[in-house]
């Protein structure tokens, strides 16, 4: 069992005499010791102040009283009282402290044998109260011994007979006896309850400085960002590398006046669209990618996430802000694309060069067959390796700007492009019994580049072969709903998996373990050529099953665009 176990283990608890003694110790110690005083000085106070008033009625007004007995009474209580004040009862033993009511009774008994025919036996009400409350079981049983004692004792000495009154004023002493002595336990009971609750609170206190300290620690030494945004938009938790990464995000004075940009490190970023901006609105969003600064001086690149937090109750108690400083990273990224666009530039132009010589030694008469389908091979791995510059060429130069700039868009019948693209890879498809069905297209009008659509549906088309099964079947349809146009494209083949969907349209990345022999690409620029069209590009694949692509043009030109 762990500490937490053990320090919440209780032992049962046995009615015995031990058992009395282990709460009164620990009324002792945790109670009595420091109330003592107080308790003695209060209930002294109060009966000394009752025999006063009576005193001074008696003073002014002598009924058939022996004054002499009844003010040696009168005396010791305030003697008694007065040793109160005096003695430091919570520097003694817990058991002298009962001396005081038991003087008490005494002295109340004087008083009642000096007038017996008055209600003067009413004051030990005072001392009874305080012995059953403050002693436990044993005080409530030496109040019921005492009460029977003096009682029978009085009775004794006055030789009078029992009657109901003399009966009634026992029996009222020993149910107020009983009372007190319950209420105290309660009392002591809810005490108990409330220490142990309190012990509870300060140990789950306690824990969670410790986690709180532990968390702190472990924020302080990661080394991105870290904001915790309250409900009500404070920033409660912030970790010492958010200090290093966010300080033009926070308006420090160090970096007032830094210009902030996009992700293309180019367009400046509104100061609405500041990651921490967005997530005091509510927003939740995943890698945006931030520039600090402008070149040729120093620059800075964070890509910020906010995930809102929700607590049980389902309501929205903040968010939590992650940057992360990416700037070696994307400057690799651009010396890659840089160095990949500057060689695949040097290489085009002999390939064309090659392509060319190829063609008009093709074409040269009197060539002998085994030659010209010799030439013929290898023209068209010099076209392919053209088509895989080109490729790369694209991927290293595209952006929204880049491919928008390239489009030549027009109204055009969506069905005929891709219908066109079905027919060009047949002969692809049948070297592997896939069959590309086009029965699902309809005539469906799009404002998009018809060069442009074409190269989409060809690569769509072409994956969809290339990952089918042999034997299966491509599906292409087309439709559209007078805003929209959508462009289907559908396999039966391997599918794609969950890990491969969040990173296909990379660049240079390349799904599944089988026909990997593309470059990467394909996907990652047809997707850009369809956000320039201002479209979007869907997937829906299971492993095993198959994968579909959606196509989303828009259906019309823009507004203000003429045809």
């Amino acid at each position: 069992m762990d500490a937490t176990g053990r320090e919440g283990h209780r032992a049962p608890q046995h009615h015995s005499a031990a058992a009395g003694r282990a709460r009164t110790t620990w009324l002792r110690a945790d109670f009595a010791d420091r109330t003592a005083d107080r308790t003695a000085t209060l209930n002294q106070l109060l009966l000394s102040s009752v025999v006063l008033v009576l005193a001074v009625m008696i003073a002014f007004e002598p009924p058939e009283v022996d004054l002499a007995l009844f003010f040696l009474g009168v005396v010791i209580v305030f003697v008694v009282t007065g040793a109160t004040l005096v003695v430091p009862w919570n520097r003694l033993p817990f058991g002298w402290v009962a001396v005081i009511p038991a003087v008490d009774i005494i002295a109340v008994t004087l008083m009642v044998v000096a007038a017996p025919d008055t209600a003067l036996g009413l004051l030990w009400i005072f001392p009874t109260m305080w012995l059953a409350a403050g002693f436990g079981m044993l005080g409530l049983f030496a109040v019921i011994v005492a009460v029977a004692a003096i009682i029978g004792v009085l009775t004794a000495l006055t030789t009078r007979e029992l009657t109901f009154t003399s009966l009634l004023l026992p029996l009222v002493l020993v149910a107020v006896a009983a009372t007190s002595h319950l209420t105290a336990r309660r009392s002591d009971a809810q005490r108990t309850l409330l220490a142990k609750q309190s012990q509870l609170l300060r140990r789950v206190l306690e824990q969670s400085r410790r986690q709180e300290q532990v968390v702190t620690e472990v924020l302080d030494t990661v080394d991105f960002g870290v904001i915790r945004i309250d409900s009500d938009g404070r920033i409660t938790v912030t970790n010492e590398a958010n200090a290093r990464l966010q300080q033009a995000i926070w308006g420090d004075d160090d970096a007032e006046g830094v210009p902030v940009f996009r992700d293309d490190g180019e367009t400046r970023l509104p100061a609405d669209e500041l990651p921490v901006e967005r997530a005091l609105r509510g927003e939740a969003f995943d890698g945006q990618v931030v520039w600090f600064g402008e070149e040729p001086g120093p620059r800075q690149a964070l890509s910020v996430s906010a995930r809102r937090l929700i607590d049980p109750s389902g309501d929205d108690t903040g968010a939590v802000v992650i940057s992360r400083d990416v700037t070696s990273e994307l400057e690799a990224l651009r010396a890659r694309d840089e160095l990949v666009a500057s060689v695949s530039h040097e290489l085009r132009t002999p390939l064309t060069s090659i392509l060319g010589y190829l063609d008009l030694a093709i074409e040269e008469p009197g060539l002998p067959d085994h030659v010209r389908a010799n030439l013929d091979i290898a023209e068209r791995n010099a076209e392919r390796l053209l088509r895989i510059v080109a490729d790369i060429l694209a991927a290293s130069s595209s952006s929204a700007s880049s491919v928008e700039a390239s489009l030549s868009a027009q109204l055009l019948d969506v069905r005929d492009v891709v219908r066109a693209a079905g027919e060009a890879l047949l002969p692809r498809a049948a070297s592997r019994a896939i069959t590309i069905d086009t029965t699902g297209l309809e005539g469906a009008r799009a404002w998009a580049d018809p060069m442009r659509l074409r190269q989409v549906v060809d690569n769509l088309v072409s994956n969809a072969i290339a990952y089918n099964k042999d034997g299966g079947t491509v599906f292409l349809g087309t439709t559209t709903d007078g805003a929209s146009t959508w462009i289907l494209v559908r396999d039966t083949g391997v599918g794609i998996s969950e890990a491969d969907r969040a990173r296909l349209f990379q660049r240079f990345y390349k799904a599944g373990a089988e026909r990997r022999s593309g470059t990467g690409l394909g996907l990652a620029i047809t997707r850009d050529i369809v956000r320039a069209h201002g479209g979007e590009l869907g997937l829906h694949s299971s492993p095993g099953v198959g994968s579909t692509f959606i196509v989303k043009l828009p259906a019309t030109p823009p507004e203000g665009t003429t045809e």
